[in-house]
């Protein structure tokens, strides 16, 4: 996001692009930034995430000629049998099938392919290491010392994650590197959750800090490597129409939703463990928060724009076992239907108790004690087995203060002004505003009939093509030293401390009657009476 800007010509869109050469080609008009050479270690080379995300990513970065001719994937494994060959095979028939591939070309791939590498091996145990060594020497034996370049990707249960850092320091395959510029450099990559509460996350951060320098580590939060998510920035700062009423004087709240349709699936036991607010809320719902609420940095460095995330982090108001039984729901979902087909209820799924009270589904309010935000609900909630796929942030402004419209006798209200940022899926931005609906008023009356209507922006019918995968933006930006997208261990902490009263709370006090959503719906009664209590209502995207 540091990288040089250009305008696209369709409604003067101003994009970072970055510019690097190799064996695909140059990308024409894009900005002279080119990514250093360098290995990727994935550790957890057989698990979802690798197949599902990773990999797809590292191909389409490869079809869109952004790979340098040097770059390779060392892939390890706890299956000892597994080869160089055997697994290519493995990520081909995973790329065919993969929806994060659009169009498969087996050129791209075989020239992927020759660049991948496995090694056969338990993270666990420190000898696994001394093959990495071996393995990342063969690879790299035709680069120069400061080429050298390698980044380990954490794509494991964060059960291990201390175990695995702890051996790439002690092996030194990732020494400390006081100097950002140091060459050739080590970084590792840690996906989420950081952490299983605040106290967890401390230690986390104080035994990785002990080994590695801050700018050595990339806390990876999907979410922000979705293009919405970082247009959000250039829409509030880029456009001087919009800022001056980002405040209370003009809004009246803010609702944040992530949605899914699918319910745990065979993640029944990670999600008894973790629950909707450690999976969602801790992550990605407050990181679109602290987007919306921050205030412009004074530059678009990675940490400035950061300082000012921690900055709203830190003036959001602590949840109280005295507040929260009125600022935030939780529920489960039941048996419903999904797309026309009948779903089981979460407590029926796998490796889930019968009597579990694990939420699924979970609303809460929040408030931002600054000059800025004081005394505007921000509304939180994500789930399970929802109506629809879907992640947006909808700012809904104050209704017209005077009603001069409506219906005869004025008393029906006009609809609120609201932008919404469509997160996932159909990318883009749209405002309701109210018009007039054609017709001659009544003249006895001269009662004017009002409507909501909608100006619509999609990345898609913009710009001829869908955004670019979150972990496709992010793998690049691991590749070229940009740390704006990933989180730093102060704001990882500060999620922590405001989630962690509400995760305690709820565990010390389950419920009698754990609270139910049919799965297909937009949530329990409980939600819509923590918002209705304010006056307001969820948006049914």
């Amino acid at each position: 996001m540091t990288a040089p800007t250009t305008t696209h010509p369709v409604a003067g869109h101003v994009r970072a692009t970055p510019k690097v050469s190799g064996q695909y080609g140059v990308v024409p008009g894009a900005p002279a930034e080119q990514a250093d050479p360098c290995t990727m270690v994935i550790f957890g080379a057989t698990g979802d995430l690798t197949k599902r995300k990773l990999f797809p990513a590292l191909y389409q970065l490869a079809a869109e000629h952004l790979l340098h001719p040097t770059f390779a994937v060392l892939a390890v494994g706890r299956e000892p049998a597994e080869t160089d060959d055997s697994y290519r095979e493995r990520i081909r028939a995973a790329l065919v099938d993969s929806d994060e591939v659009k169009h498969f070309d087996d050129e791209v791939w075989q020239r992927l392919a020759a660049r991948t590498f496995y090694a056969g091996g338990d993270a666990n145990d420190g000898s696994a290491y001394d093959l990495i060594k071996r393995r990342l020497a063969e690879i790299e034996h035709q680069r120069e010392p400061h080429e050298c370049n390698r980044f380990f990707y954490l794509a494991v249960p964060p059960s291990v994650f201390e175990t695995i850092v702890r051996h790439l320091s002690e092996s030194g395959l990732v020494p400390r590197h006081a100097d950002q510029h140091e060459r050739p450099w080590a970084r590792v990559v840690v996906e989420k959750p950081f952490g299983h509460s605040l106290e967890t996350a401390k230690e986390l951060n104080a035994l990785v800090l002990s080994l590695f320098a801050e700018h050595q580590v990339y806390r990876i939060d999907h979410y922000l490597g979705k293009e919405t998510v970082q247009n959000v920035l250039v829409f509030r700062f880029a456009n001087s129409i919009f800022e001056p009423l980002w405040n209370r004087a003009h809004i009246s709240h803010v609702q944040i939703t992530a949605a899914e349709e699918v319910g745990v699936e065979a993640r029944g036991k990670y999600y008894e463990e973790a629950g909707v607010v450690r999976d969602m809320f801790q992550n990605h719902l407050l990181q679109l928060l602290a987007l919306t609420g921050m205030e412009p940095p004074p530059s678009m460095t990675a940490d400035a724009v950061r300082d000012e995330k921690v900055k709203v982090l830190k003036s959001i108001r602590w949840l109280t076992p005295e507040t929260i039984p009125s600022s935030a729901v939780r529920a489960q979902y039941a048996p419903g239907t999904i797309k026309g087909k009948p779903v089981t209820g979460y407590r029926d799924e796998p490796d889930v108790a019968k009597e579990s009270t694990t939420p699924t589904f979970a609303a809460a309010r929040f408030y931002i004690d600054n000059w800025r935000w004081q005394g505007v609900p921000f509304y939180l909630r994500s789930g399970k087995r929802l109506g629809k796929r879907v992640s947006e942030i909808a700012v809904q402004f104050h209704a017209p203060p005077h009603l001069m419209f409506g219906g005869a006798d004025g008393s029906e209200p006009l609809q609120p002004n609201t932008l919404v940022m469509r997160v996932q899926p159909n990318e883009g931005i749209s405002l309701s505003f109210e018009v007039k609906v054609p017709g001659a008023a009544v003249a006895m009356t001269q009662h004017v009939e009002v409507a909501p209507v909608e100006m619509d922006f999609t990345y898609a019918e913009a710009f001829g093509e869908t955004a670019a995968p979150a972990y496709e933006t992010l793998l690049l930006d691991v590749m070229i030293g940009e740390m704006t997208l990933f989180l730093r261990s102060d704001e990882v902490e500060a999620a922590w401390k405001i989630i962690d009263p509400l995760v305690c709370f709820w565990e010390q006090h389950p419920p009698a009657h754990m609270p139910t959503y049919a799965a297909g719906s937009w949530g329990p009664a409980e939600a819509d009476q923590l918002i209705a209590a304010d006056g307001a209502k969820w948006r049914e995207p």
